[in-house]
């Protein structure tokens, strides 16, 4: 049954303006409007307030975005405005205690083996100036105040600068509108959890200390954390913490009243010489029991919030509109059918939780007040950290957990390994390697991950011929990349244990659908014909 909207919504006939309409112009919804711009679909984006935001709290990119940056032509200038953080050290009581080398985990996985920090002003900044290339920018100003689901559309409420109420058709709407999503409770979709007690602060600060330049640096303490995020300019770090208990309860609680207990956990030697914004401010853990009500979607915020450990939030929501971005691409130009849709939420609501779930059970045991957690939190944790973080093999596990190289979607209905691979060969739903090859036998080493077109689907046939011609009928939906025997690509493939013969059919967002030995083009027809919505692709 459509949800009504508010009385308020204009009973005139609904026209029908867009074929997606984006709510909200935070990370999530530029990132879903850019990818649907770059292919060429019919988007709009509003947002109720008046413009970006300026003071923003999330700043981490991880090394899976600036592969999406990369594809969508942003990420030299993410690299030009933020500061690469090529490690993280965890500090307890005075001493370092483990070193996280990022860039040694990460290299082989990805082109960008670190973690980038930016602010979320400057990543909207300039997912919002890409906007333009497709002739598309943010309707400020504009706030969704009803919606009515009908068959084959959506009809949307909109108050509009003026102060009016407009009735539009969109065939699809993405609520990317944050916590208090307006689509999500318009769709009557429940969003259970709760806030976390702490109170917490973020300062924007010119210091100088114990800190290791141009790496993350966490200082554990018996009744908190502290984290030093190195920013761009001379010796500038966002400061992230938990109030000390004396100042929880007071709401005019400032930067100066902070850095006695700063320097307490820190070090003496920590000094400030200015600080250019700070905000406190409170953290929910809560996830949407559903990411869909049928023409209607969920996306970043508006689906998940969690606790900021890792530097996790704002890469998931740009994650999530990656993921729904192609598929409603092509549902939209009649390439597939709407079946196909029903992977977003298959496929993201696993990782939301899981994300939610270790968040959740690590930021407890950061915030708790018990001195039991504080005893675990400083001496037992900072330990352990410190032996594990000096195996290569736990480095790799982390770097893949942090950057989200390692998210995998091998339970998704979309995803299918044949028989004939080796047990520890990348399988169908995992992120396709990083790959430098030659793909001509007396050509340069080439970067795959580079010549892949995201906006369709990449068949990589290895250790064999490719096939020819029309053989694999997907009209301008596929491109083939053949890997030839090379003594360099077979090193190459050796480290990432990618056997020859293979072949492997890449998704638009770089994860395998099917895999296999020996290619033969029924095999793919038949995966196509089988997978939900996908059947006809070769429209």
């Amino acid at each position: 049954m459509p949800m009504a909207a508010p009385s308020n919504r204009p009973t005139e006939k609904a026209s029908f303006e867009t074929d997606v309409l984006i709510v909200g112009a935070g990370p999530t919804g530029l990132m879903l409007a850019n990818q649907l711009g770059r292919r060429g679909i019919r988007a709009r984006i509003i947002d109720r307030h008046a413009g970006p935001a300026r003071e923003t709290r999330a700043l981490g990119v991880q090394a899976r975005t600036l592969e999406i940056y990369s594809k969508l032509g942003i990420v030299e200038r993410a690299l030009e405005l933020g500061k690469r953080g090529d490690g993280a050290n965890i500090w307890s009581e005075g001493r370092m205690m483990a070193h996280v080398p990022l860039s040694d985990a990460g290299r082989g996985v990805t082109p960008y083996p670190y973690i980038l920090v930016l602010g979320q002003d400057d990543n909207e900044r300039i997912m919002g100036d890409r906007l333009s290339d497709w002739g598309m920018s943010v309707e400020w100003n504009t706030e969704l105040v009803g919606l009515e689901q009908q068959a084959g559309h959506v009809a949307v409420a909109l108050k509009l600068p003026d102060g009016s109420t407009r009735t539009v058709g969109a065939r699809w709407v993405a609520g990317c509108d944050g916590a208090r999503s307006s689509v999500r409770e318009l769709c009557g979709i429940t969003f259970p959890g709760a806030p976390y007690e702490h109170v917490f602060y973020v300062a924007d600060t010119e210091a100088t200390g114990s800190m290791v330049p141009d790496e993350v640096n966490v200082y554990l303490w018996r009744q908190g954390f502290h984290l030093f995020f190195p920013m761009r300019g001379q010796d500038h770090w966002r400061v992230v913490g938990i109030l000390p208990p004396a100042l929880r309860g007071r709401d005019d609680a400032t930067f100066e009243d902070v850095i006695p207990s700063l320097r307490g956990e820190a070090g003496a030697t920590l000094s400030f010489q200015a600080c250019t914004w700070f905000s406190t401010y409170r953290i929910h853990h809560r996830s949407a029991r559903r990411f869909r009500d049928r023409r209607c979607f969920l996306l970043g915020d508006a689906a998940h919030i969690h606790s900021p450990v890792g530097a996790q939030g704002m890469n998931t929501g740009l994650q999530d509109a990656y993921n729904l971005g192609w598929k409603l691409a092509l549902v939209v130009e009649g390439r597939a059918d709407e079946a196909l849709l029903d992977t977003y939420e298959e496929e993201r609501i696993p990782v939301a939780r899981r994300l939610l779930n270790s968040t959740d059970r690590a930021f407890r045991l950061v915030v708790s007040d018990s001195r039991l957690a504080g005893l675990l939190r400083t001496v037992v944790i900072a330990r352990i950290a410190a032996f594990a973080m000096s195996m290569k093999r736990i480095q790799s596990i982390a770097f893949r957990t942090i950057s989200q190289t390692g998210i995998q979607y091998r339970e998704s209905s979309l995803s299918k390994s044949l028989d004939g691979l080796p047990g520890d060969a990348p399988r169908a739903g995992d992120r396709f390697p990083w790959l430098r090859v030659k793909l001509r036998p007396d050509g340069p080493i080439e970067d795959l991950f580079e010549k892949v077109d995201d906006t369709r689907l990449a068949l990589i046939v290895i250790g064999q011929p490719a096939p020819p011609a029309g053989a694999v009928d997907f009209g301008d939906l596929l491109r083939i990349h053949a890997v030839p025997a090379d003594p360099v690509n077979d090193a190459e493939l050796a480290r990432k244990r990618i056997p020859r013969p293979s072949f492997y059919l890449v998704r638009p967002d770089g994860y395998i659908g099917l895999c296999g030995a020996r290619l033969e083009a029924a095999t793919v027809a038949r995966y196509v014909s089988e997978r939900p919505g996908l059947g006809v692709a070769r429209a």
